[in-house]
């Protein structure tokens, strides 16, 4: 066996609960880096000015507009890498990787160049002005060169999940997150010879740690031993696969994109109800940010999984994988949401002392805790989708969970609103900001039983490589 082969996890046979496991874990400490990354800029960026923190908000929902992007692009690689890997067509799965590869220069140039040439506009747009208005543009201008390296990063980490191959990306990502978080203090404040930058020292600080995990994830890929391979002569357009990825990819892209304005909708709505649910809504969605850590790691093991078995023509065996996932999101989340029930004031007091807002987010830890696994589960539900190419239906139940449901819900049950439709006299339930957590809930739960109801219809199980031959060799 080479060692190219070696470093992949294996869906197709033996035990699915261990190889899962293996996979998913570190997608975990992936996601747990990623937000340290992010953590480690704002830590910094705090010890410069109040501007300062302000100019890096700001500035996120725009950076995770490119992620969602990236994110997007991604999802068809995922899904043809695996479903090629599974049926034993090495070669194919190649090809996939260049066309990801020549995909992402291509998107991630176009969005930089546009980004850095509209940049001022930009800032007006989201109404950035005076001190934070100068700090975000500092930011920006650099944060804009480093997308093309962030979407070759993406690249690098599809493409060896969709293989089977997750610990590799996690290595790299440690050794990127590492020197962003030694290169903010020193670039931020200034260390030496080296003037504080501020936050254009977060940018270039990311930057510089984007560019190393671009250039070293490249490296991997052209040799080869790591569960996948670029290769250069490749590096052609093929259309018929580039807008395979387009195809699977797009419904991904609208997805993120949905879920971020759905974030700002429902923060909005919390705000109305004045600073202490606000802040008591914020340190509560940090702490579910753990439970979405480990779903969406389990998510895309999961994809993984089914579309290697799409792949090598075993689709009981993938349905299996995303029921296997789902149960043990459940059990798993449902035990950490009865630590938040059970001590939901030890969990705010971690992030504030404030006794208002301690007092609220128990509240909102007593009503959303109980169904905190719901909200994984649909997770993975949404991840067994994705690995088998169908992204529309994964874009559809996030539709469904934050726009028809979550939303809808707690506009009729926070508000005291009045609606008269001819005859009849519409109202509002006015529960006050509980209401909010409810819909939460509710939304949680509805959604996920759609999801495995539409799971089980099945329509997911003839992959999208239905009309290609199943090669004798691989390469």
């Amino acid at each position: 066996m080479s060692r190219r082969t070696q470093s992949r996890v294996d869906m197709t046979t033996g035990s699915i609960s261990p190889k899962l496991a293996s996979l998913a874990w570190p997608l975990v400490v992936g996601n747990l880096l990623q937000t340290f990354y992010n953590l480690a800029d704002m830590f910094w960026v705090g010890r410069v000015s109040t501007e300062a923190v302000a100019a890096v908000s700001l500035m996120f929902p725009t950076s995770w507009l490119f992620v969602s992007l990236a994110m997007g692009l991604t999802a068809g690689s995922v899904a043809l890498v695996s479903q090629h890997v599974g049926a034993g067509n090495d070669r194919a799965a190649d090809n996939v990787v260049a066309q990801t590869t020549i995909l992402g220069v291509l998107l991630g140039t176009v969005l930089a160049t546009l980004g850095y040439l509209f940049r001022r506009p930009l800032l007006t747009l989201v109404g950035a002005e005076g001190q934070v208005y100068v700090e975000a543009l500092q930011y920006i201008e650099v944060l804009f060169f480093s997308i093309p390296f962030t979407f070759l990063f993406f690249v690098f980490r599809a493409v060896l999940r969709g293989a089977g191959d997750t610990r590799t990306a996690m290595w790299l990502m440690v050794l990127s997150a590492g020197m962003n978080v030694i290169l903010d203090p020193i670039l931020i404040l200034g260390w030496g010879p080296i003037d504080g930058m501020g936050t254009q020292g977060a940018a270039v600080a990311t930057l510089i740690a984007r560019v190393f995990a671009a250039v070293v994830g490249v490296y991997v890929l052209l040799r080869g031993n790591w569960g996948i391979q670029l290769r250069l002569e490749d590096l052609s357009p093929d259309w018929p696969v580039l807008k395979r990825l387009v195809e699977i990819g797009y419904p991904a892209t609208i997805d993120g994109a949905a879920r971020s304005f759905a974030a700002v909708a429902m923060a909005a709505l919390v705000a109305r109800f004045g600073a202490v649910p606000t802040a008591a809504y914020g340190v509560g969605v940090r702490l579910m940010s753990v439970s979405w850590t480990v779903s969406g790691a389990v998510g895309q093991a999961t994809a993984t999984g089914v579309g290697q078995n799409l792949g090598a023509e075993t689709p009981e065996r993938a349905a299996e994988v995303t029921w296997k996932a789902t149960a043990g999101t459940l059990a798993v989340l449902f035990a950490a949401g009865g630590l938040m029930v059970a001590f939901p004031d030890v969990a705010m007091r971690v992030f504030t002392d404030d006794p208002a807002v301690v007092a609220e987010g128990i509240n909102f830890l007593h009503i959303i805790g109980l169904f905190l696994s719901f909200f994984g589960g649909l997770m993975v539900i949404q991840g067994g989708f994705r690995g088998a190419g169908d992204t529309r239906v994964a874009m559809a139940l996030s539709f469904l969970s934050r726009w028809v449901f979550r939303l809808p819900i707690a506009l009729i049950l926070a508000y005291g609103w009045t609606f008269q439709l001819g005859p009849l006299t519409l109202s509002g339930l006015a529960w006050g900001v509980d209401g909010l957590w409810w819909a939460w809930s509710i939304s949680a739960i509805v959604s996920f039983v759609m999801g495995v109801l539409w799971f089980s219809l099945g329509r997911w199980r003839h992959g999208v490589l239905e009309d290609e031959k199943k090669p004798a060799t691989a390469d």
